[in-house]
């Protein structure tokens, strides 16, 4: 990669992201600074103090047959002690510290129901049980929720981070600590910025993979009334992740542009952050380099999060008002006094002072100004799209051609917007929210098969033994992974409309918009937040059986084969990374797809997703008001998290010359 740019991070005056602004008395004071260039040598990042826990009274394992996996304990960390005395601020604001902000084969004939239990026992072999006691870690609080991890929530109280955890084999080998080397990563080749575009895309699909998978396990063993102890998925999903070694930029700490990030990319989990290399630390908003390793004999902060757990921050996009940590109680309430110290020592830039907070107690305030012509802030999208969510004329004026393109079919309107020429060829089909099926496909003799489930779904009902024993869906309509099929409830069901095995039925469940494109023609993007595993939306059209698809071909008209989607569903829930013996879910099987969809009248607004090789949206075949698996409907689901306002996109496998598909989605 030597060739591609990595180089020695030296110029600790300015981050990429951040520049501290010009006033008078800041040159004043950087000039009068000597800027160090440090020499940059590799040393290990301290270890944090272990003590070996027997576990908690009433434990049980997951699967009491099983014990714990031989050759490995889990430690559990100990808060560090408290630090040595800062040392005294110079009488000057240092101008060499910088802040740096941003950021797999098929089972065996009849084997049915033992793919939940395999998974679930590779869970238990590959530390599963012992997980829970590192999932209850009490600096980490909370664990029976996914609340208090999220990167854009609450901030949990810093001043009782721990460093990462590690997981000891017996023989003494411990994990690599994580580098303090810092490096710039520039001018990547563009094939260099695809493959790490994909290899950040595919790591955060197996974190999601792997917390929504633990969320269900969780959820299953509820059902069951199992003593079990709950644990957060997203710490669960880390620490599988790292004993695989696909936690990222360990040896290196990446200032600046991190290879595969692009600004905007929304995280749910701040573990996730951990896990991509972007931030170190799974509590502490200020990630940074302490005195002791970095050569100049200067603590440096690394990276930053902001995300509303400081009552003081100011965030105008741009301009980043952001306070230091400490001094916060569980509540993230101030009740004492910031002090110049660890990762506040290390914020210090050329513009800092201390105030007094909203609290009453002193804090100290630091003054982030972005670079000019960069891409525009995460946080300023969001809070460009809530305008438009509420007043969209008010942010846009000119260019829409409706405000609902479903005519009220939809659960939300779905904007139609072009301020690039006068094309309003959306206008000229009639919207349709679901596949429309030939009659002859409802009268199936399995049609009137349903479950007796009147309080709601769980895992043994006659719903989850179709889907090979288990629900396709945690509680939040997540998808848990992708299958060659997924029964949800029907109309024959007694279950109520709230069960968590109705999800794609409901419709959509976002604000989306249509718009014109110079690049992709008419595309489609979310006004909303969406989460990996979550619904998006039907492709919907009219179902045509071979002789009438060859009839209506040859008029010209637009038909959308279903068989010839890529099958992304595989990627989403691949554990094949981190449990060697994972095999791909092939129940339930569905035979070849022999029918096309007719979208030359009818359609609604997934016929303008563009095509990509790298789609954040794939398929999911599902049966609900029917179960005919010959037929089934085509939903789509998000496989990596959404941000407001880009482009969703969708694989659609090989090209058929007799389909118009560029006429279709561009």
């Amino acid at each position: 990669m030597e060739s591609n740019g990595i180089l020695p991070f030296q110029n600790l005056e300015l981050s990429l992201y951040l520049q501290p602004p010009t006033t008078a008395a800041a040159t004043a004071t950087a000039t009068a600074t000597t800027l160090i260039t440090p020499k940059i040598e590799p040393k290990p990042e301290p270890v944090d103090e272990f003590t070996r826990v027997s576990p908690p009274p009433g434990f049980e394992f997951l699967a009491p047959s099983l014990g714990p996996p031989p050759g490995f304990e889990i430690p559990i960390p100990i808060p560090a002690p408290a630090p040595a005395p800062a040392p005294a601020p110079p009488p000057a604001v240092s101008a060499s510290a910088t802040a740096t902000a941003t950021a797999k084969s098929n089972p065996s004939e009849g084997d049915v129901l033992s793919h939940l239990h395999r998974l679930s026992k590779m869970f238990n072999d590959a530390l599963g049980a012992q997980l829970q006691e590192y999932g209850d870690v009490a600096v980490l609080p909370d664990f029976d929720t996914d609340t208090d991890s999220r990167a854009i929530v609450t901030v949990p109280n810093p001043e009782t981070q721990v460093s990462d955890a590690v997981v000891t084999p017996r023989g003494g080998r411990k994990y690599p600590s994580r580098s303090s080397e810092m490096v710039r990563v520039t001018d990547l080749k563009p094939e260099d910025r695809l493959f790490f575009r994909d290899l950040i895309r595919r790591t955060r699909m197996l974190f999601d993979s792997l917390r929504a998978f633990s969320v269900a396990e969780d959820e299953r063993h509820s059902d069951n009334a199992a003593p079990h102890r709950r644990t957060r998925g997203d710490l669960k999903a880390s620490a599988f992740m790292r004993h695989g070694g696909q936690w990222l930029n360990r040896d290196k700490r990446i200032v600046g542009d991190i290879p595969g990030i692009s600004v905007g990319d929304v995280f749910f989990f701040r573990m996730e952050l951990v896990v991509v290399g972007m931030h170190g630390h799974p509590q502490a908003g200020i990630d940074y380099v302490p005195a002791s390793q970095s050569s100049n004999g200067d603590p440096i902060a690394t990276s930053i999060i902001v995300s509303g757990g400081y009552e003081d921050d100011e965030d105008a996009g741009d301009v980043i008002v952001y306070t230091g940590h400490g001094g916060q109680d569980k509540n993230n309430r101030q009740f004492t006094h910031q002090k110049l110290e660890c990762g506040n020592l290390a914020m210090e830039i050329i513009e800092t002072w201390f105030d007094v907070g909203r609290s009453g107690f002193g804090v100290f305030k630091f003054k982030l100004v972005r670079i000019e012509n960069q891409a525009e802030m995460g946080s300023a999208i969001m809070k460009f799209a809530a305008k438009l969510r509420s007043n969209p004329l008010e942010v846009r004026p000119r260019g829409y051609l409706t405000f609902d393109l479903s005519n009220k079919k939809e659960n939300f309107p779905v904007f139609l917007f072009n301020d690039i020429d006068r094309d309003h060829e959306p206008l000229d089909y009639e919207y349709l929210k679901t596949t429309v099926f030939p009659p002859h496909v409802y009268t199936s003799a399995s049609s009137g098969n349903g479950c007796d489930c009147i309080g709601g779904c769980s895992y043994g009902c006659f719903c989850a033994m179709k889907n090979g024993g288990e629900l396709a869906y945690d509680t939040h309509g997540i998808l848990v992974r992708g299958k060659p099929l997924v029964f949800e409830c029907g109309p024959h069901c007694r279950c109520p409309p709230t069960c968590k095995n109705r999800v794609s039925q409901k419709g959509v469940k976002n604000r989306f918009e249509v718009f014109r494109s110079n690049e992709t023609g008419w595309g489609v993007r979310s006004l909303d937040l969406i989460q990996a595993g979550s619904f998006i939306c039907e492709y919907a059209g009219i179902v045509l059986t071979r002789e009438q698809a060859e009839l209506v071909s040859m008029n010209g008209d637009n038909l959308v084969h279903p068989s010839r989607f890529a099958e992304r569903w595989k990627e989403w829930g691949d554990l094949s990374q981190i449990f060697s013996d994972y095999v791909l879910p092939a129940h339930p099987s569905v035979p070849p797809l022999d029918f096309a969809m007719d979208v030359s009248r009818f359609r609604n607004l997934a016929c303008y997703m563009s095509h990509s090789s790298s789609p954040n949206v794939f398929v999911q075949y599902v049966l609900f008001d029917h179960n005919n698996v010959y037929f089934p409907h085509l939903m789509l689901f998000a496989s990596e998290n959404i941000p407001p306002m880009r482009e969703i996109s969708v694989d659609y496998g090989v090209a058929d010359e007799l389909m118009g598909k560029m006429a279709i989605c561009n």
